[in-house]
């Protein structure tokens, strides 16, 4: 972790080391970063997030004018299920100790990531950003769900007794290189990834679960990263904002999968198994908002970003299917 001592912005990305976060190292990396900018991007070494005195501390170190709050304690269903009270405690204060440290150091923008998952369970659709407080999340991932919610709380609460700038993003299903790839506690796209993967070496059908007709919007990780840093430099709304692809961009399963199998070169037999259950049929978010701010911004196109994200797990297989 670099020290801040440049003049310009001082850019702080919390958990730096996730899908979003490296993501978003690469594209600054790649020449999209400006001149005045000098990115800090966070290991969880440097700080234990839950501790108001070490980040705090780190804030001061530091000394950044921006910041993209990343950090959190994230699990599929079966850990949110377990551990909703450990979901919401540390989340709370981890965000808590997040805002309050820019707050108090001066931090001019905060920007953190929430998640489609903390919408009322109980919804009609399209989702958009006026409805996150409309009714309880679903029992299975309460305690996530609420701690993140309350981030938009936060952020209203400064801007009104301090006129801080905080915001929020909610990207829909993210994916690129360096997702969680594990097959039982990860997201759909990089298990089915990591599936074919094994099908292929093995020889045997690929088994995907449920009847494969939900459909659902993914976002390259890459694309969300170009999204974050519009929404730092011209964002200036402390409502939150989704970051998506379009309804006519959602996919299904099936096409997901196929997609795979494509970029994989699977040879194998598809096998749908239609006693798993499915899910819900749609969870669709409105992207009017963001195509009102940047009507031209393009998408990497669906098979193209699974292309990219295929060779990359290949590559680094050893690793990403930690």
């Amino acid at each position: 972790m670099e020290g801040a001592g440049l003049v310009g912005k001082h850019i702080l990305v919390t958990g730096g080391t996730g899908l979003a976060g490296r993501a978003i190292e690469k594209v600054v990396a790649d020449g999209e970063g400006q001149l005045d900018e000098e990115w800090i991007f966070m290991f969880f070494r440097d700080a234990d997030m839950m501790s108001t005195t070490e980040t705090k501390a780190l804030f001061e170190l530091c000394k950044p004018t921006h910041v993209i709050h990343l950090a959190a304690m994230v699990g599929g269903l079966f850990r949110n299920i377990c551990y909703n009270l450990d979901f919401w405690r540390r989340n709370i204060l981890i965000n808590d100790n997040v805002l309050h440290s820019a707050y108090e150091t001066g931090v001019q923008k905060v920007v953190s990531c929430l998640s489609t998952c903390i919408f009322p369970d109980k919804m009609t659709y399209p989702i958009d950003e006026s409805m996150i407080h409309n009714g309880p999340p679903h029992s299975s991932n309460f305690g996530y769900s609420y701690a993140k919610r309350m981030i938009d709380i936060q952020n209203r609460g400064y801007f009104e007794q301090h006129g801080c700038r905080f915001t929020t993003v909610i990207p829909t299903n993210v994916f690129g290189p360096h997702d969680n790839f594990n097959i039982e506690d990860g997201h759909v796209l990089p298990g089915l990834i990591h599936k074919v993967y094994l099908a292929k070496q093995t020889g045997s059908a690929l088994t995907v679960w449920g009847t494969s007709k939900p459909r659902r919007q993914f976002i390259y990780s890459l694309d969300l990263a170009r999204l974050f840093l519009w929404v730092l430099r011209e964002y200036d709304e402390v409502e939150p904002i989704i970051l998506s692809v379009g309804e006519e961009d959602e996919v299904s399963i099936r096409e997901a999968a196929e997609a795979i199998v494509e970029a994989m070169d699977f040879r194998g037999e598809l096998v749908f198994d239609t006693t798993k259950a499915d899910g819900p049929f749609k969870k669709t978010a409105s992207n009017a908002k963001l195509r009102r701010y940047l009507p031209s911004f393009q998408f990497t196109p669906f098979r193209q970003a699974v292309k990219e994200t295929c060779a990359w797990f290949n590559t680094n297989y050893a690793n990403a299917r930690k």
